[in-house]
């Protein structure tokens, strides 16, 4: 094996451990707020999923989300990536949208540790599943390549 084919298969393999942890944290978040929505305001409950919520949000969802973003990004420079076919376009713009998803969870970490949470249980139940559905259409892409 070649040094270019080692590194590519290092990249890929770091790439795809990220994932995991990125879309893992990015699952688990949002029943912590489903809990915490229903916790009283001030509660030793709501106290202890502020600082749930706080760590996953910073010291795995984000650090995961970063070396997804950085790995991909290494195989998009190094060429591992072709961008002729249809598929890789479909994969970035879902894995934007689940960015953007990981900010609004930001946002909803940040409302609750400061008691501003407005949203419903619900709400949180159906914002659970939005990362799952990203991940399908993202494997899709890249195992099927439909296109």
């Amino acid at each position: 094996m070649d040094w270019g084919t080692f590194a590519a298969t290092w990249i890929k393999a770091l790439h795809v451990i990220s994932v995991i942890a990125w879309i893992a944290g990015m699952m688990y978040l949002p029943r912590l707020f489903v809990y915490h929505a229903a916790a009283e305001t001030g509660s030793i409950q709501s106290e202890t999923f502020k600082i749930m919520e706080r760590r996953l949000y910073r010291g795995i969802i984000t650090p995961a989300m970063g070396a997804t973003w950085l790995f991909g990004l290494v195989m998009v420079f190094s060429g591992l990536v072709d961008w002729s076919s249809g598929w890789p376009w479909v994969k970035a713009v879902a894995v934007i949208l689940l960015s953007a998803i990981h900010g609004f969870y930001g946002r909803q970490v940040r409302n609750f540790a400061a008691d501003r949470n407005e949203r419903p249980q619900g709400f949180f139940r159906i914002v659970n599943e939005l990362p799952f559905v990203l991940v399908i259409v993202i494997v899709v892409m890249v195992i099927v390549r439909p296109f």
